[in-house]
């Protein structure tokens, strides 16, 4: 199968990447696709340019991909200026339909950042206007509309987490991953809270590892639009 990640910033796969290497490990292909350029997430570096930053960011996020031999695709839109647009809708429904996904990852509809709300909108959207029968301009149409997940929110923002997928065997790579590639959010957060990924990223999937019996655990709700549930499991 195909998994994609449609996520508003590199990094924001944290909350998928786990069920993302397990998926692998079964033979699946992988992609990851960002909708900003993530310029804005250099707090720790206000001087630097946003030319320059978002050219960093697609890098880490293009280290991260090719170390597991993922495509990368971003479409490099203004971060922190993500509008639910025609333009932004016809990337989106081509780049679903380039990357072909039987699942995609996106944002919870509730969020504390207004990209990511943006995103699992049209995400929700753009994968039924891809699965329609006509090209439209936008590529060869999806066979079948994928499968959709919406990960956890950062926050205290209510979650109905309904399906969870234990990732203990892949968390050390899933942790490794995310501290060398995205450097410069790692440098940013240590900066500025005084802690990274580990305590981001670990301590939730430790969390959600012990309410359900297994050592780390990634969760997610599926999402409730029309031909975005599958009647069996797709995810391991």
């Amino acid at each position: 199968m195909n998994i994609v990640s449609i996520m508003a910033h590199a990094d924001d796969e944290m909350r998928c990447l786990g069920t993302m290497l397990k998926c692998r490990a079964r033979g699946d292909k992988l992609a990851f696709v960002t909708v900003a350029d993530g310029s804005v997430g250099f707090a720790h570096q206000p001087d630097i340019s946003r030319e320059e930053a978002a050219k960093t960011r697609a890098s880490e996020m293009e280290k991260l991909a090719k170390s597991v031999d993922a495509q990368f695709i971003t479409l490099g839109e203004r971060d922190g200026f993500l509008y639910n647009n025609e333009e932004v809708r016809e990337k989106m429904i081509r780049v679903i339909r380039e990357t072909n996904p039987d699942v995609i990852f996106t944002h919870f509809h509730d969020d504390y950042n207004n990209d990511h709300t943006v995103v699992g909108s049209m995400v929700r959207h753009c994968s039924m206007l891809a699965s329609y029968p006509r090209e439209m301009g936008f590529g060869k149409p999806l066979a079948r509309h994928p499968a959709i997940f919406m990960i956890e929110p950062h926050g205290l923002i209510t979650f109905p987490a309904s399906v969870i997928v234990d990732i203990t065997p892949f968390a050390e790579e899933k942790l490794r991953l995310l501290k060398t590639s995205h450097h410069s959010q790692e440098t940013g957060m240590q900066k500025a809270h005084g802690r990274g990924f580990d305590k981001l990223v670990s301590t939730t999937d430790a969390y959600w590892g012990q309410k359900t019996g297994c050592g780390f655990a990634e969760v997610f709700a599926p999402m409730a639009g029309r031909g975005s549930i599958r009647p069996g499991a797709v995810l391991p």
